[in-house]
């Protein structure tokens, strides 16, 4: 198995920055005018031309070099152009992409490097494979792979590398992964949560900030203004993501935007729309992050299983719904799917978000469950309620006397239920063939025990009721 060992160094990132005094400051960004909040095409007839496919281009650390890519996948090559002896040069080929197709090129934070993606490298390990080169002075070499377990069989694309050598990159079915960079090598890659590769998402173009601050991608999901538009998500202090933001309708339209990259100062986001290149002021990094955070669902809610004539009672679990707010609070309402009100049996409490009710009939509810935040923004998930007859087990020399036990066979969560309160408590008590006590819990007229983590097999359950005593079995399955 290959692995590509190495180390960003702090010291040469102190370098190229300092190296960056070289460029004059009307010289840097070609000596184009900044955007500002308002996108302009980047470097019209020098760069971005008319007629042509160019995309994602990125810029060193110093400013004074730029990398972007020409051409139709998976046709591509990498041109650069540098700032040397007071001017820029034209458009050439990267000495890396001349014989191969190579592109998605991205600067490592310190500048002496840079990532890309290549078919035919050295050491091949798929179709494309992730490559990075070296410079020397003003020459870069030739690809090194990657290697293994960054590449597959199969093809990687769009690596972006951050401050600790860690990589996002796309895997060979356009999802976005991560791999982390540790003790000199890569970790096996880790697929990101569905909020950055839902399924109307594919390629998504990953940038992520240096320190992973903020994640911005592309994605077609629903409620954008085009093809693809252009998203952020912010990284919480528990180490995940908030859900993306839609950058807006002054930079998303109603073409494809993507390919995006946050220049080194900070001051400009590059990105690509209707194959041209522009930039961005990218003053949106921190003003979206103190706009409203729409909830979403995290987790769908399991079916849940409720027995004609006795008591049902379900809390949405806290982990459905998340709202990135810091201050926010959700309110839940309730319906069928089809728009009708829930039965009347059925109540539902809009502010801990809990069912309850007796099921007078044998019936299946759809029902929808929707959290809206305090600005008005929602999410909804759907789940059914299915209403069974209960059916008891047998009991062990005696007759229930009022007493239900169900279901049975059970898959470990089983229902206990007194029709007739006792004066006192009853105890439960579950017990294995040898009559060893594993769990047991009071209650005065209904309960539910988890025994899912029990072994499959028969078990004795022993009820103490106002001093008389119900032996019953059941089998976990």
């Amino acid at each position: 198995m290959k692995k590509a060992l190495f180390n960003l160094s702090i010291i040469l990132f102190a370098g190229c920055m300092a190296s960056a005094q070289s460029i004059p400051p009307d010289s840097l960004y070609l000596g184009q005018t900044p955007p500002g909040n308002m996108p302009k095409i980047f470097a019209p007839g020098k760069i971005s031309k008319p007629g042509r496919v160019e995309y994602g281009i990125t810029i060193s650390p110093a400013g004074d070099e730029m990398m972007f890519a020409l051409g139709n996948w998976p046709y591509k090559r990498t041109m650069f152009i540098r700032y040397e002896n007071n001017h820029w040069t034209a458009p050439d080929t990267a000495s890396f992409s001349v014989t191969r197709s190579a592109e998605e090129a991205i600067y490592s934070p310190g500048g002496q490097r840079v990532y890309y993606y290549a078919y035919s490298p050295p050491n091949p390990v798929g179709g494309a494979d992730l490559c990075y080169s070296t410079k020397t002075g003003s020459a870069w070499s030739s690809p090194v792979n990657l290697g293994t377990p960054l590449n597959t069989t199969q093809d990687e694309y769009h690596p972006c590398i951050v401050a600790d050598s860690s990589i996002y990159f796309e895997n060979a079915s356009g999802k976005i992964c991560y791999a982390k960079f540790q003790n000199g090598n890569y970790l096996a890659r880790v697929l990101m949560p569905a909020l950055f590769n839902d399924v109307n998402m594919a390629w998504g173009n990953p940038f992520v900030a240096p320190d992973e601050s903020y994640f911005i991608f592309n994605s077609s999901r629903p409620g954008g203004f085009g093809g693809t538009d252009l998203y952020i998500s912010y990284k919480k202090t528990n180490g995940s993501w908030t859900n993306p933001k839609n950058l807006g309708n002054i930079i998303n339209t109603a073409t494809n935007e993507c390919g995006s990259e946050i220049t080194d100062d900070s001051l400009y986001m590059t990105y690509v729309s209707n194959n041209d290149i522009y930039w961005v002021g990218s003053g949106f990094i921190d003003s979206l992050r103190y706009t409203n955070f729409i909830p979403y669902v995290a987790n769908s809610i399991s079916d849940q299983t409720a027995y004609k004539g006795l008591t049902f009672n379900f809390t949405i679990p806290d982990s459905t719904f998340i709202d990135d707010g810091e201050n926010d609070t959700l309110t839940f309402h309730a319906k069928l799917t089809n728009g009708d009100p829930l039965p009347g049996w059925l109540g539902f409490d809009t502010i801990t978000g809990t069912f309850s009710g007796i099921p007078p009939n044998l019936e299946t509810l759809n029902i929808r469950v929707t959290a809206t935040d305090m600005a008005g923004a929602s999410a909804s998930t759907n789940f059914n309620i299915l209403v069974k007859d209960p059916v008891s087990v047998e009991p062990v020399g005696g007759e229930h006397q009022g007493i239900l036990i169900y279901p049975n066979p059970s898959d470990g969560l089983i229902n206990i239920s007194v029709l007739n309160e006792p004066e006192n408590k009853v105890l439960a008590e579950v017990c294995n063939l040898q009559g060893k006590v594993i769990q047991k819990s009071k209650f005065v007229k209904q309960i539910r025990m988890d025994l899912t983590s029990f072994t499959p097999g028969t078990y004795f359950i022993r009820l103490w009721r106002d001093g008389e005593l119900t032996v019953c079995k059941i089998s976990v399955q």
